[in-house]
């Protein structure tokens, strides 16, 4: 039996590729990128700013499915396609970590992303859940 589970983001995939969400290993979490699907039909805005608030609500929907706390996050890695959706990326990670003393370490990457994808979320955590 394998020690690593796999998690899922219910109507979120990555199409074809054979890739899960997240898989954890003992107490350590890792999501695979996190785009900006809506879960109602897996299709992905070409809004921006509906791409960062879909990402935000998968991550935590996905955190959810792992029994992961937004408490347990350590790291976060934000990439962009570019800069302007910056100010939406820090709105949302301040409604997760209003307390500047207790926030996980985060980095954004500015790059080229593929197809339509505007940005995307990868997150690591050290996890007590039993999930």
């Amino acid at each position: 039996m394998s020690r690593r589970r796999i998690y899922e983001i219910p109507g979120v995939n990555h199409g074809a590729a054979p890739i899960p969400m997240a898989a954890r290993v003992g107490n350590l979490f890792q999501s695979s990128g996190i785009s900006g699907r809506n879960p109602e039909n897996n299709e992905l805005p070409e809004d921006g700013v509906a791409q960062v608030d879909f990402a935000f609500a998968n991550a935590r929907t996905l955190l959810d499915v792992a029994g992961v706390g937004l408490d347990e996050v350590v790291f976060l890695e934000v990439v962009l396609e570019d800069n302007s959706l910056r100010d939406d990326i820090n709105r949302h990670w301040l409604d997760w970590y209003p307390d500047a003393q207790d926030r996980p370490a985060r980095h954004t990457t500015v790059r080229e992303l593929p197809g339509h994808l505007k940005m995307q979320l990868r997150i690591e955590a050290w996890t007590e859940s039993t999930k």
